[in-house]
């Protein structure tokens, strides 16, 4: 049973005055609309068709960075740092691998910026003169405590997923009033993948239960939703692995040890 805080969230209740800090998804053409609006505030770090065919022919040098099916949770994210975290306010990606948001954040300005990811080829994306790419497991990092002002995970979670491990980790790091920020596979209704692995791990596609017992888990380490929880679904946007989805989208909020429930 999901927690009395978690259930007034989700029906719109928030005392903290950030609105919508949950959300689901809707179409495919939420997504077009997303990569538009990164490409015109020049975001956007995936290539074109060409740039893409003349790199796999050797004509162009580079590292292939984003996806273009994230587009709406990249803007999200965005979004949400650049309305809530200082420019010069440490942030940390994790599962950072080809994730255009820390190379969106350089381009917006933000000036300490830190990666991780388990994938030895990190080392190889843009701007390492001025992004902390580092190789490491998400769930032990060697960060100190409270260390970033915001962390951002894009489709990272739902791969061996380990709640408890991972907000341990998250709580550990954040600084008091600091953002976790995540996208993930999403539907309402539970979706079996039992039998599918990504990356030799578990597969998980959220379900609605499953967020707001990963929200409950979350007030156990001091982390709370900062807004109302938006989970309804309208259009399966996304298909893969022969399972048709879409993307939810979710920010915690670090608070200090005393007002933690």
């Amino acid at each position: 049973m999901v927690s009395h805080a978690c259930s007034l969230l989700e029906r719109g209740g928030s005392s903290l005055g950030v609105r919508m800090t949950a959300k689901v998804l809707h179409s495919k053409a939420d997504i077009e609309s997303a990569r538009e609006e990164l490409r015109r505030r020049g975001l956007s770090a995936i290539e074109s068709h060409a740039q893409a065919w003349m790199r796999r022919i050797g004509l162009r040098r580079g590292f292939h960075v984003g996806d273009r099916v994230k587009s709406w949770d990249v803007l999200e994210t965005l979004r949400f740092i650049e309305a809530h975290v200082p420019k010069k306010a440490p942030i940390l990606d994790i599962g950072a691998y080809a994730s255009e948001i820390p190379v969106a954040l350089h381009r917006m300005g933000y000036t300490s910026l830190h990666a991780i990811d388990l994938n030895p080829d990190l080392l190889k994306m843009p701007h390492s003169e001025h992004i902390g790419y580092r190789i490491g497991n998400f769930m032990e990092t060697p960060y100190p405590d409270q260390s970033m002002a915001a962390i951002t995970a894009i489709s990272v979670i739902e791969h061996g997923f380990d709640g408890p491990r991972l907000l341990r980790e998250m709580a550990r790091l954040l600084q008091p009033g600091g953002y976790f920020v995540a996208s993930f596979d999403y539907w309402p209704e539970k979706i079996d993948t039992r039998d599918v692995k990504f990356f030799d791990m578990d597969w998980l596609i959220f379900s609605r239960e499953d967020v707001l017992a990963f929200c409950q888990s979350a007030q156990s380490h001091g982390l709370l939703p900062v807004g109302e929880l938006s989970l309804e679904a309208k259009e399966r946007a996304i298909a893969c692995a022969g399972q048709n989805y879409t993307f939810g989208w979710l920010v915690l909020q670090r608070l200090s040890a005393g007002a933690a429930t």
